[in-house]
């Protein structure tokens, strides 16, 4: 079911330092605890809340019952504030939970909710209790849930899955060790649990496990005790599905060391495992006192962010900073880059140490030791020397080394975009050839001789809405209105002729987004008069900051069908290829999407390819998603063929990321953007009359009910014929040349003449198709006798082009206007380059040196050898 999360890169791991707690507030001693994270509010910062554990330890090796016995059982909370670095030990109002030590916890925006554990009376209840952190104000609530839920248990694990699911696993119901699941939804009340049944492979029963949730909705399963006592060395993703179906995901990889009543947690993509026991109760020592699962590449790897050996080496394991991670039924929590592990139990020994990890390379600038009274100047782990600190990524540029892989990756992603495309087209074509004669007839006259709908006909504006080149950004009246027969290369392809046809379609139900970071991006972006690139060339949000801005936008896109049904009034726009100044100058001149410009009375649609070629793909694919946020019901985004990892992987976007943010930031976000491209609608419907796309019907396309039946997320390897189509297809030369030709872009694409065009729209009862995908002089462009019109809204395409660019306002009654802005003069100390491309940013010039575009439609062009990818 679905592709396998398996998928974003994250940071190395390195360490901080450790602070031993004696302040008259501090926790003190303990095991069998539970420590998270809470959101920050208006007047506090992140808090960490540490909940009940055992004070106190019995039995033991002098003692007549063998093993060791929780004693002194407590249900105190003490608030760590992360930026004063203090202890508080909190009462809050309301009925508290009983005494109890294994139980679990889990975050809920500004509260916390516990589950579950074992006190001196034996199993807790299986009610919920919710410490409520809203306006500071501490308070206890008890939630009695609905119907049959997990039970009375310890030793299992929960967590908060894609911002609104708990969901709790495994455990101790004190007559079994247990392999169940349930999740609750806390935005549907009553409360209810549900019990999953997941597909896939499930996890083995177990207890004292760890679980955590990672920021894109995985739930991870790592490690535990089975029935046996056995320790375990899996790790099992959990996730749900848009349909709501779950599925369970065995994770590549196997843990160094086997163990239970350790600790983990999520820090970007690589769930971090401290400490724990092993078989016969011995604690995990050695260099497997700390282990990352990188969910990335699927393997498991020590803190140095290395792949681990079955040989550890001796001077490591003899370490004696790893000799402090020797612990287990300790807590940890994260809080941004740093991990958090307090207290634990070493032998029948109760530690009462805070240790503190870090990423640094997810910081602005080196890492540094964080001065404390309390702080021990032994690190858990090794000291970073200034020397053997990781290179900043603030610096906004790559090392030498750095660049050098980067060229090796992209020629290696090169032959595998080569091979995917090449299975791709070889699994379509048998598909195409198995159905044809039953699917997809690819001739039907039925439709010849219905009526008309002259009723709301579509129709291209007679005149196109021009700025003067030397009064951009100042209306002033001198905005200019220029008749379609005075553009030299618009019409080239076209003969005019009028096309009345209508396509009926079913209506559908829209989903409204979560709130969020989006209000930043759109406060820092949205700027269409005075918006000016970084100086420093340095992205303004970090990795976790998209994760999040990511995510609310996937959950919309989920519930969007693969076509859009939308109406009138409605702008549309073509390809922008990260030129974000090409479209601050389209929103400045002819409206923007905010109450303060035009969002109240007409929608925005744009049509794929927001990244590559450009300066600034980061702020436009952003922003547009931001504004999805903002506006679910107004602004619409399709797919291109540059929303895809193979080719934005190719020709900037990867690079783009990476120079911006950090090596291994900027190869997180470009992993978890095209995670969010997988979701993207295919296609978009005006008003049952025009279709948009990004690129064609090409050869396959002959019904839309075929692009509606594409299953979302995909990606580009999944060898459909018709994503193939949709996506890369082109018009053929002029409306003399018929039929499917060959596309000069690359072997296995096409071209599709007139008769395409026109068949299809009878077939469909359509009027017109608006398309982008191809760099047009006028930014517009007719063909098929004005039945597909071709959009580009990037001017001077890769600093080359010298084209205009353009967008498309349908008005109420269907009439389409085309309003264009021409290139910026070229600034006086460069002429050969327009302001896009003025930076000092040569590695994108020099990329679009290596890998030119499709020669511009309407001028004659140079000879190219045009059987390349490069050519996208």
């Amino acid at each position: 079911m679905g592709s396998k999360p398996w998928l974003q890169p994250a940071p190395a791991y390195s360490p901080l330092e450790t602070f031993w707690d004696t302040e008259d507030d501090a926790p003190g001693p303990r095991c069998g605890h539970t420590l998270t994270a809470v959101a920050p509010t208006k007047s506090q910062g992140p808090r960490l809340i540490l909940f009940g554990g055992a004070t106190a330890i019995g039995g033991g090796p002098s003692s007549a019952v063998p093993g060791i016995r929780l004693d002194g059982v407590t249900n105190s909370v003490h608030v760590y504030d992360v930026i004063t670095r203090k202890w508080t030990r909190i009462l809050p109002a309301g009925e508290p939970p009983s005494p109890r030590a294994a139980h679990a916890a889990a975050a809920v925006g500004t509260m916390v909710v516990f589950q579950g554990g074992i006190g001196p009376s034996g199993h807790s209840t299986d009610d919920l209790y919710v410490l409520d952190l809203t306006n500071d104000k501490y308070k206890w609530h008890r939630v009695v849930v609905r119907g049959e839920g997990p039970g009375p248990r310890y030793g299992h694990v929960m967590d908060l899955v894609a911002q609104r699911y708990l969901v709790t696993v495994s455990g101790n119901d004190g007559k079994k060790v247990l392999s169940d699941a349930w999740a609750l939804d806390t935005a549907q009340k009553p409360y209810a649990w549900q019990r999953l049944n997941p597909e896939g492979d499930k996890p083995s029963a177990r207890m004292y496990a760890t679980a955590s949730a990672r920021s894109d909705g995985m739930f991870l399963l790592c490690g535990g005790r089975d029935i046996s006592g056995t320790p375990l060395a899996d790790a099992y993703g959990l996730l749900m599905h848009r349909n709501g179906e779950w599925e369970w995901t065995l994770a590549p990889g196997v843990s160094p060391s086997p163990r239970y009543q350790h600790a983990a947690v999520f820090v970007g993509a690589r769930l971090h495992v401290t400490g724990g026991v092993l078989r016969g109760g011995r604690a995990v020592d050695g260099e497997s006192a700390v282990a990352v699962l990188d969910t990335a590449a699927g393997v498991w790897l020590d803190r140095h962010g290395m792949v681990t050996s079955s040989r550890p080496n001796k001077a490591q394991s003899e370490d004696p900073a790893l000799e402090l991670m020797r612990r287990c039924r300790h807590a940890a929590s994260s809080v941004g880059v740093r991990i958090y592990i307090y207290g634990g139990l070493r032998g029948d020994v109760l530690l009462d140490d805070f240790l503190i990890a870090e990423n640094s390379a997810l910081q602005s600038d080196t890492t540094s030791n964080v001065t404390s009274p309390r702080t021990n100047n032994s690190s858990p782990f090794d000291p970073m020397s200034p020397d053997s600190r990781p290179e900043s990524p603030s610096s906004g540029a790559l090392s030498r080394e750095s660049m050098e892989r980067l060229a090796e990756a992209s020629a290696q992603e090169a032959k595998a975009v080569n091979a995917v495309w090449q299975a791709a087209q070889a699994h379509a074509q048998s598909q195409q050839a198995a159905n044809q004669d039953n699917n997809l007839p690819l001739s039907d006259d039925s439709h010849a001789s219905e009526p008309a709908d002259t009723e709301g006909d579509v129709r291209l504006h007679p005149r196109a809405v021009v700025v003067a080149k030397e009064t951009v950004g100042n209306l002033g009246g001198l905005v200019r209105q220029l008749s379609l027969d005075q553009f030299e290369n618009e019409s080239r392809r076209m003969i005019p002729t009028q096309n009345d046809l209508s396509y009926p379609t079913k209506k559908f139900t829209r989903q409204k987004s979560p709130q969020g970071l989006h209000k930043k991006v759109i406060s820092n972006l949205l700027r269409p008069r005075n918006w000016k690139p970084p100086v420093n060339r340095r992205f303004f949000l970090d990795s976790y900051e998209v994760g999040e801005l990511c995510y609310a936008a996937e959950q919309i896109f989920l519930h969007e069908p693969t076509v859009l049904q939308l109406k009138a009034p409605i702008k549309v726009f073509g390809d922008l290829h990260g030129q974000f100044g090409d479209l601050m100058r389209l929103f400045d001149e002819y409206g923007f999407p905010s109450t303060a410009g035009d969002i109240t009375y007409i929608d925005y649609l744009f049509l794929g390819d927001y990244v590559d070629r450009g300066q600034h793909s980061l702020e436009t694919i952003t922003l547009l998603l931001a504004l999805k946020i903002q506006y679910p019901e107004n602004v619409h985004l399709i797919r291109g063929n540059h929303e895809a990892a193979d080719i934005n992987a190719l020709f900037g976007f990867r690079l783009e990321c990476i120079e911006r943010m950090g090596e291994n930031d900027g190869i997180w976000a470009w992993t978890r953007f095209n995670q969010v491209f997988n979701h993207l609608p295919l296609a978009a419907l005006i008003e049952k009359k025009i279709i948009c796309m990004h690129g064609g019907i090409g050869r396959s396309i002959h019904l839309v009910e075929q692009i509606e039946k594409i299953e979302r997320p995909i990606t580009m390897d999944a060898g459909s014929l018709i994503l193939m189509d949709l996506l890369w297809s082109d018009p053929t030369e002029n409306d003399s040349v018929e039929g499917l030709r060959p596309n000069a872009r690359g072997p296995g694409l096409v071209t599709f003449g007139p008769d395409r065009v026109t068949d299809f729209c009878k077939r469909n009862k359509l009027q017109l198709i608006i398309r982008a995908h191809e760099c047009v002089m006028d930014g517009f462009e007719r063909f098929a006798q004005g039945q597909l019109i071709t959009l580009f809204s990037a001017t001077n395409y890769c600093g080359t082009a010298n084209n205009a660019g353009a967008l498309l306002v349908v008005g109420r009654g269907l009439v389409i206007v085309p309003k264009l802005i021409h290139p910026l003069p070229p600034p006086l100390h460069s002429p050969e380059n327009s302001p896009e491309h003025v930076q000092d940013d040569t590695w994108m010039q020099e990329l679009n040196n290596q890998r030119p575009p499709t020669p511009t439609r309407g001028r004659p062009q140079p000879n190219h050898d045009r059987n390349s990818l490069a050519y996208i």
